[in-house]
């Protein structure tokens, strides 16, 4: 129900569903880097200066903690961030720039200028200009002041929900309407980040960087999302590698934002690739030690000194407390720990703790490489996404520690992915203290490129089991048929 069809409705009703809403109403503000007014809930700088500093600590804690192996490169980040700040109509405003030690491709802004920037997104850039521009955007997000304007939203969702629920007494409709006005506003809106492509060109002409910077890192970002997909088994699912899902920009918006912006063509702007190559010579690449490694279809994880391998074609996701590996026809495996200490027996621990809500078959004691395990399996489950098959799994790693496994798939496809299942079940083992000694972390190592390098030769020193050669390319922003010229700065991921 749209606000159009509350207000055919009868007025003393509509009246007073908004009569508590009236508070709320009458907060607005007003951006000084847009000129444009809003509503904000009723939002003061105060309040988004606490929710900001709120959501970091929970922010830093999701993504794995900051990134303090280089002091050097989150001291540059933060500098580079606070200098373009200067450039903003809200000079005196404070920031807070924070590199967070997250593989995943991704840079964001919170309220009361929190500005976050992964380790991973400073791999793909190439060079200084890039990353200021992703540091601008995120800049042009807080001056422009969209998490505000977004919370207003949230609270404007809220309040019509609040109003159908009254004016048509039906609990449904507004949890409906609560549900869609969430959605609309997971994400800044396309006018919203254009806004912010615009502030964040004006900051970067004012600090003297070539605002090319921002779209060539868009250009390197989408090349990145389709090798991805492309490893994954799935290149027409592209966009589901690309943090543009919440981010909608592409590099001919950018352009029309350099063009829009309005400001002075910078002469000799700064690039600085070599610079930036330098601040991320050696800095840690991919899946960090506390978290475990994975290499190809093999997760290994160096201090639960444990791994196990999943099925070819299943692309591993690590996490913070899980490893997913996604498969085709919606097949999935979750890998995980039980949530407190396992004293008494696996079985009752598999039907009554873990499983307690559904209906298991086939419960039966196992045993995985020397340890005691126990599985079930649960048919025709009824879930968000239609009905699921399970194979649930419950190890006893040692003592009182359990790990688990769960398969899932569409039943139509459940005698496909068995065999598979089985061998993966059969793969979880521990490792020896030889065997974790062998495990390193990626890094990524600049190279100056020498007589008779190709890009066929690097390649091969990449680390990888596939796709070397095209991991090599997206990571330097390159093509089959780019030429390398002696003393050209190259980024290798070495072990």
């Amino acid at each position: 129900m749209t606000m159009t069809t509350i207000f055919r409705l009868r007025t003393p009703l509509l009246a007073l569903a908004l009569l508590s809403a009236g508070p709320l109403l009458s907060g607005c503000s007003t951006s000084e880097a847009t000129g444009r007014t809003f509503f904000n809930g009723g939002l003061s700088p105060a309040q988004e200066q606490k929710l900001g500093a709120t959501e970091h600590v929970k922010i830093v804690k999701e993504f794995g903690g900051t990134y303090d192996a280089d002091p050097a490169l989150t001291k540059y980040i933060s500098s580079l961030g606070n200098f373009l700040a200067k450039t903003s109509e809200t000079p005196d405003q404070k920031f807070t720039f924070t590199l967070l030690d997250s593989p995943v491709v991704n840079a964001f802004a919170l309220p009361g200028g929190y500005v976050y920037t992964t380790r991973g997104l400073l791999a793909l850039a190439n060079d200084e200009a890039e990353i200021a521009g992703v540091i601008a955007h995120e800049i042009g997000h807080v001056t422009a002041k969209h998490s505000a304007e977004r919370y207003g939203s949230t609270m404007t969702a809220n309040i019509l929900a609040a109003g159908v629920g009254i004016l048509t007494g039906s609990g449904q409709a507004a949890q409906a309407v609560g549900t869609a006005g969430a959605v609309a506003v997971q994400s800044f809106s396309r006018d919203q980040e254009f806004e912010a492509d615009l502030l964040g060109v004006r900051y970067l002409s004012r600090g003297g960087f070539d605002p090319n910077g921002m779209g060539d890192f868009l250009t390197q970002l989408q090349s990145s999302s389709r090798l991805d997909a492309e490893i994954a088994g799935d290149p027409g699912r592209a966009d589901q590698f690309n943090i543009m899902q919440t981010h909608p920009r592409t590099a001919d918006r950018i352009q029309r934002a350099i063009q829009q912006a309005g400001t002075k063509t910078v002469n000799n702007p700064i690039v600085g690739r070599d610079v930036y190559l330098k601040k991320i010579d050696g800095m840690l690449y991919g899946d960090d030690p506390s978290q475990g490694y994975i290499r190809g279809q093999r997760f290994s994880h160096p201090e639960l000194k444990l791994t196990f391998t999943a099925p070819d074609g299943f692309r591993l996701i690590n996490s913070k407390t899980q490893v997913a590996a996604v498969g085709p026809e919606n097949s999935l495996v979750i890998f995980d720990g039980a949530k407190a200490d396992v004293s008494g027996s696996l079985k009752n621990y598999l039907t009554n703790v873990w499983a307690k809500n559904v209906r298991l078959q086939d419960v039966e004691k196992i045993t995985i490489n020397g340890m005691e395990a126990v599985t079930g399996r649960a048919t025709q489950v009824n879930t968000k996404s239609g009905k699921k098959d399970y194979r649930l799994i419950a190890i006893r790693f040692s003592g009182n520690k359990v790990y688990r496994l769960t398969f899932r798939t569409d039943p139509s496809q459940t005698n496909r992915f068995s065999e598979d299942f089985r061998r993966t079940t059969y793969s979880f083992k521990k490792l020896s203290s030889a065997e974790v000694a062998k495990l390193k972390p990626y890094r990524l190592k600049i190279h100056t490129v020498r007589s008779g390098d190709t890009l066929t030769s690097l390649a091969r020193k990449m680390p990888f089991a596939d796709f070397k050669l095209e991991r090599l390319l997206v990571l330097n922003g390159l093509n089959k048929n780019s030429r390398l010229v002696r003393g050209q700065k190259i980024k290798l991921v070495t072990e």
